[in-house]
């Protein structure tokens, strides 16, 4: 269960979300946090207006917790995000060791929504993020939070039409 200082971390991978989606880029927003609670590094998404298809926050602060932080400071942390995992990002958390990851919105919300908007699957199939780096501790997802991220998704569609 978060706290009120995880949900306001959580609160902040919307606002990067929603950031993302006004500079044209798909929804996602993500927030590295240190085992004492404070906020390393932070990212949204870039596909779109870098034009490289790898460009997820989550895979963003993966390389750079591997670049800044220890092994025993990066299995500490929380990867705090707006959606769970992609299996690329998933791979790349359980390859550097970060710790816990909590997530607004799971694959499956993100899946049923894209269904219900006629969006199209991803090209890479969307599962839960233990299905890739076993024995992860995983929260989510969010409800108070799913809404507003299932909004952004949608407008992000609407665009697309």
């Amino acid at each position: 269960m978060t706290s009120d200082v995880e949900l306001g971390h959580s609160r902040r991978c919307v606002e990067l979300a929603a950031e993302a989606l006004r500079t044209g880029d798909e929804p996602f927003g993500s927030v590295l946090v240190a085992s004492d609670g404070s906020r390393l590094a932070e990212d949204r998404n870039r596909v779109s207006s870098g034009g490289d298809a790898t460009l997820h926050p989550e895979f963003a602060l993966a390389r750079w917790a591997a670049a800044n932080m220890t092994p025993a400071e990066r299995a500490a942390a929380t990867v705090f995000t707006s959606g769970e995992h992609c299996p690329m990002c998933a791979a790349a958390h359980g390859w550097v060791g970060l710790g816990r990851i909590v997530y607004v919105s799971s694959a499956a919300q993100l899946a049923g929504w894209l269904a219900e908007l006629g969006a199209g699957a991803p090209p890479v199939r969307m599962m839960p993020v233990t299905e890739v780096v076993p024995g992860l501790v995983v929260e989510g997802p969010l409800p108070d939070l799913a809404d507003e991220v299932r909004e952004l998704h949608r407008r992000f569609a609407l665009r697309r039409d």
